[in-house]
């Protein structure tokens, strides 16, 4: 296999970049590879029923399920950036990505995830509203001022990804092209680039405490005023129905910002290649799949969403 490997780098155009992967071709990653396409395709599949339950059934759509519907579809796009390439890599022996392809990853890749930092700050405040303005929260969160907040997150995220294709791919690659990941990721190129990179992996940390700490700010400021508020509530299925939304998505939150922070908010010396990777896995793999089971996870409108069309689609039959 070595062999094969070492025949087709050699054959391939040098303007290409060579992604190394996660896995090797022993049992155990065999093992650990059909467990990623495992995870991909349940993530797949609940994403779609997600998005697909909150568009057909007319009681979900209320701002909180269109603000998930869009967290689903950005865990969509993301997994599927990043998995469907590793595993054609993987399975036809083949390492090479183009330059065109680097591009799309990377463009692709930090947009959904500084746009999802962002749709986790508004979905906060959604929350925020909902429990401490229960009267006023159809004229807060009306379908104009959803709409704009939605837009803003995919646009914000977008914008940091462009700039970091054209900076990235501006630097002189000389060297070796063999990228220490599973896909184009930014701080990994940096590594390959002959060129002083120095400036803009300050500008790059820069832009990724303003894209991570920023949302998280405001995510603890609205869940502080949230979790006051239930506390003060007098009924007891209030605060219970609260607190169950609320930890749904303080997991969430979590899950990503931990991950996040644990990548971009090092310093450079402390970087672990195997760490790295382990951590990219999860934010990019498998946090696409939790995110539409923890949210469904308990909820009784998905679940009644869920078995109306199940109904509608027996009775047809």
């Amino acid at each position: 296999m070595k062999l094969f490997i070492m025949e087709w780098e050699n054959q391939t155009s040098g303007s290409d970049f060579i992604l190394m992967g996660i896995f090797s071709h022993t049992r155990t990653h065999i093992f650990l590879f059909s467990l990623v396409l495992g995870i991909f395709t349940v993530a797949l599949l609940a994403n779609s029923v997600m998005i697909l339950l909150i568009y057909l059934d007319t009681r979900l759509h209320t701002p909180m399920y269109f603000l998930l519907s869009q967290l689903s579809l950005m865990d969509l796009m993301l997994i599927c950036t990043t998995v469907p390439k590793m595993a054609c890599n993987y399975l036809s022996g083949r390492q090479s990505i183009s330059v065109a392809g680097c591009e799309a990853q990377i463009l692709f890749y930090v947009s959904l995830l500084g746009g999802e930092c962002f749709l986790l700050a508004v979905m906060a405040y959604d929350r925020y509203v909902a429990i401490c303005y229960p009267l006023q929260y159809h004229n807060l969160m009306n379908q104009k001022v959803c709409g704009l907040m939605v837009a803003s997150s995919w646009i914000l995220g977008s914008f940091d990804g462009i700039v970091d294709v054209a900076t990235t791919l501006s630097f002189s690659y000389c060297g070796s092209r063999k990228i220490p990941q599973f896909f184009c990721d930014v701080s990994a190129l940096l590594s390959l680039s002959c060129t002083d990179t120095s400036t803009f992996e300050t500008l790059v940390f820069i832009c990724c405490v303003l894209m991570l700490l920023f949302p998280l700010l405001l995510i603890v400021i609205s869940y502080t005023r949230v979790i006051m508020a239930v506390i003060r509530m007098s009924s007891e299925e209030g605060r219970h129905k609260a607190f169950t939304t609320c930890t749904s998505h303080l997991l969430v939150v979590g899950m990503y910002y931990g991950a996040g922070i644990f990548i971009y908010m090092r310093p450079t010396s402390n970087h672990s290649l195997t760490q790295d990777k382990m951590v990219s896995s999860f934010y990019t793999i498998l946090t696409p799949m939790l995110n539409p089971l923890i949210y469904s996870f308990r909820n009784k409108d998905v679940a009644k969403a869920f078995s109306k069309v199940l109904g509608k689609g027996k009775s047809r039959e």
